[in-house]
């Protein structure tokens, strides 16, 4: 990415601080996200220079973006919060970077950095696209290591285990990895980024093609849920962990401020109900701060909602509602276990969420 084009959540522009806001729409032309990522691996044999290792490596996260929350999730299910510490920057950034404002001198206490785009500029000086969560960053240099989404909450599953908890499921099943992927392929396209194709579109004629390719891809989900209780059958693997951060935004953020509304995810029955069911499911639902969520998208998006005002609602407590999804055959965590409650550290503040967790 660059001056003139945001990835969404997952990014702030390098605009050698002449601005401090980004440019997220692009007039008269279909929205592009650039997938260009540090492909660096973390992985068992080190084959790319970085062994997995305990205690090396920090994962930064916003809350507030949904990438980011894919990692959030996998790292607590998986029980590597040991072996791989969290930073959480704020829900909100400027135009070169994210900033670690949540902590209280304003940098992040393990990294010693004010602005993730230290650790990328450590790395790759001048780093030309966008400084993007999550990243995982070496703790020995500063440096990051990787910004590749897509591939690091696959990694953590199969480069980590001699890490994993005792009990942790196993999302990335090999016979099912073909079909996962193929799946997590087109969520990527028509949902997981359908949604920023709708709401950064530079034409009505591109707004109303995302529109319709989105509504489309979520009947599509809505009749595929009807079969089973997860996208994949009775246990969760990573498709669902890439579907809930899109769906748990939708209401509150995408219906609205991408202008996504056709009905609400919480009105239809396959696809309300098992938001509602993920949401309550532990490792999900409290990783998930509305508040910052909202902050982000409405406060940070100035060429759409140009005067930076946060909506106080939608009332999300719907959901803690009952949902209908145990009519399905489950085995939720396949051989596994649910896991432990989040760190105490890690608790998303109650007044940013329905769902109310006590740390460990």
């Amino acid at each position: 990415m660059d001056a003139q084009q945001s990835q969404g959540p997952a990014t702030a522009a390098d605009q050698g601080g002449k601005s401090t806001q980004g440019r997220y729409v692009e007039p008269g032309k279909a929205f592009d996200r650039d997938m260009r990522y540090l492909a660096t691996r973390i992985t068992a044999d080190g084959r790319d220079g970085y062994p997995v290792e305990a205690g090396r490596y920090r994962l930064i996260v916003s809350r507030a973006c949904p990438w980011a929350n894919r990692a959030i999730i996998v790292r607590r299910l998986l029980g590597l919060e040991d072996a791989i510490s969290m930073g959480i920057a704020g829900p909100t950034h400027d135009a070169r970077s994210w900033t670690f404002d949540l902590d209280p001198d304003g940098r992040d206490p393990v990294l010693g950095i004010e602005r993730l785009q230290e650790a990328y500029f450590r790395r790759v000086p001048d780093y030309p696209r966008g400084i993007t969560v999550p990243a995982i960053v070496d703790t020995r240099d500063g440096a990051v290591v990787t910004n590749d989404f897509q591939r690091m909450t696959l990694d953590l599953s199969t480069e980590w285990t001699a890490f994993h908890r005792e009990g942790a499921p196993d999302l990335y099943p090999q016979a099912q990895r073909a079909e996962i992927d193929e799946l997590n392929r087109w969520l990527l396209h028509h949902v997981n980024n359908g949604v920023y194709k709708a709401g950064f579109a530079g034409s009505q004629e591109a707004y109303e093609e995302a529109y319709a390719d989105l509504w489309e891809s979520l009947d599509i989900l809505e009749d595929r849920l009807s079969r089973s209780r997860y996208l994949m059958g009775p246990s969760i693997t990573e498709a669902d962990v890439r579907l809930f951060p899109t769906l748990v935004r939708f209401d509150p953020v995408y219906a609205g401020h991408f202008k996504c509304a056709r009905k609400p995810i919480a009105s239809m029955p396959n696809l309300g109900g098992y938001l509602r069911d993920l949401f309550q499911t532990p490792g999900f639902g409290d990783t998930v701060d509305l508040q910052h969520i909202k902050e982000h998208y409405f406060a940070v998006h100035r060429d759409i909602n140009p005067t930076g005002i946060v909506p106080v609602g939608p009332d999300m407590s719907s959901l803690l509602e009952a949902h209908d999804r145990d009519r399905f055959e489950t085995v939720t965590w396949g051989a596994g276990t649910a896991p432990e409650p989040p760190l105490r550290a890690e608790v998303v503040d109650p007044a940013h969420t329905p769902l109310h967790v006590t740390g460990r």
